[in-house]
């Protein structure tokens, strides 16, 4: 499925969070709980939660953190 350029931000936003959430919640259940029973009920659990916030977060936060990326980077740094 290809998807015109004015969906980039959006289409960019939903892969970045599925792949940050998904790492970071299952790490941090990991580190919490260990991998005993359960345990794909209590990331799940995390993941459904942390997904919409990271979502939003990143939609709205992404071009003002490229455009303060972008001002710490020196162009002639060698």
């Amino acid at each position: 499925m290809i998807f015109p350029p004015r969906f980039s931000r959006a289409i960019f936003s939903i892969l970045m969070s599925i792949y940050m959430v998904t790492i970071m919640t299952f790490v941090i259940t990991w580190a919490n709980t260990g991998m005993v029973d359960g345990f794909l009920g209590r990331w799940w659990q995390a993941f459904y939660i942390a997904w919409p916030i990271a979502f939003c977060l990143i939609l709205v936060g992404a071009p003002q953190l490229q455009k303060l990326a972008a001002m710490l980077i020196r162009r002639d740094f060698k």
